[in-house]
């Protein structure tokens, strides 16, 4: 082999080379049918040690994968510790996998992973993760010509085969569904009229907006809930108060009272819903690093918000409601409210994601306004018990 062409796996060091594994996806999957660069700045919140959460419960490291000089993909290695702590196992995660169509250039990578993750202590790789299971989640295998989303990773159709190839199988998948909303939309009811919230009250349950001049208490509400709710589902983990500081900043400036759907009794939270805007509406023609111009365009359509769709990422249910009628009936309630405020808000099409592939009656919720999920995640988990031959 040429030397020019010989692989080469290093790992990232320095903000230099932390900039390049940021921007390599969007320049090695450039003119793609179905592709649409995420911002940088979003990535960078995810990715960069001084800005993402995940460095005050975890540690990672980056690699890239480079072939003459130039890079031609990279992965994620990271640990975890409230996921060892809550799962029980030695299981490191794997993520930010992007790559050319050449099975070396990925087996090599998730081989130095593997390696990484290995030498740590860990006896399974899982993954992709961003960074953990509150970030972007799984290898996209169905709906590459979906509209993007914000926070749901797009990969190409030729990736997974070669994860597989390289000795990884799949854990679980993750689900998601869209559905029309808005005025326009044919009107679907999950709950009788008579049970609606935001007619009125249903007994001693009522349900409010976000309230802006506290968004930081109502994100510490809306993160108990979730994690109530959530504690049983595979592979979830508690987000932190670090993760939901993180969030409420960076969704602070596109969020309205409207996306937020907490339901009370007596006063209690006891059922939570969290929609949020689709920043590739407003984003996802400038490119991940837009121009002087591209950012005035952006702040103009943030300002007037110019979205058409959204996304439900946070559903839950108290789980000292399990059992009860009013339990079996309140993520009814709480998707057939932001149904109903979709009314009032510019978008055309809901989406929820990720649902879990065996969390069979959210599914049967969900699928009878949906009857089909429009994109697929996989998880894949490996053995590291022994090095890689």
């Amino acid at each position: 082999m040429n030397e020019a062409d010989q692989l080469v796996i290093i790992p990232v060091s320095g903000l230099r080379q932390l900039s390049q594994f940021i921007r390599l996806p969007r320049r090695l999957y450039a003119g793609l049918p179905g592709y649409v660069p995420p911002l940088d700045m979003e990535q960078k919140d995810l990715l960069h040690p001084r800005k993402s959460a995940f460095f005050s419960h975890g540690r990672a490291q980056y690699f890239l994968a480079m072939r003459g000089g130039r890079p031609v993909g990279r992965i994620s290695a990271q640990i975890d510790d409230l996921a060892i702590e809550r799962l029980g196992e030695n299981i490191g995660f794997f993520g930010a996998l992007d790559a050319i169509d050449d099975a070396a250039v990925v087996s090599a990578l998730l081989d130095a992973a593997c390696a990484w993750l290995r030498a740590q202590g860990m006896v399974t790789a899982r993954g992709p993760f961003t960074l953990n299971s509150n970030g972007e989640t799984g290898m996209m295998i169905e709906g590459h010509d979906a509209p993007p989303m914000i926070a749901m990773p797009w990969h190409p159709s030729w990736l997974p085969p070669l994860v597989e190839a390289a000795g990884f199988a799949k854990a679980m998948d993750f689900l998601a569904y869209q559905m029309e909303i808005g005025p326009q939309a044919e009107e679907k009811h999950l709950v009788p009229s008579s049970l609606r919230l935001g007619e009125g009250r249903l007994g001693s349950v009522t349900t409010r907006v976000m309230r802006k001049d506290s968004m930081a208490e109502d994100g510490e509400i809306l993160r108990g809930l979730y994690n109530d709710a959530w504690r049983n589902n595979w592979g979830s983990l508690p987000l932190t108060p670090e993760e939901m500081t993180a969030m409420v900043a960076q969704m602070k400036p596109i969020l309205k009272p409207e996306h937020f759907v907490l339901i009370e009794q007596n006063g209690d939270p006891v059922a939570v819903a969290l929609v949020v805007p689709n920043l590739f509406d407003i984003a996802g023609d400038l490119g991940g690093g837009p121009s002087p111009l591209g950012w005035v365009k952006l702040a103009a359509r943030l300002l007037r918000h110019k979205f058409h769709s959204a996304r439900v990422i946070l559903l839950g249910v108290s789980s000292k409601l399990e059992g009860t009628a009013l339990g079996a009936i309140l993520p009814a309630l709480a998707i057939t409210e932001l149904m109903r405020r979709g009314k009032s808000l510019p978008y055309r099409m809901v989406e929820m994601g990720w649902v879990v592939e065996n969390n069979m009656p959210m599914r049967r919720l969900i699928e009878r306004l949906a009857p089909e999920p429009c994109k697929r995640y996989r998880v894949y988990d490996r053995a590291l018990t022994a090095p890689a031959d």
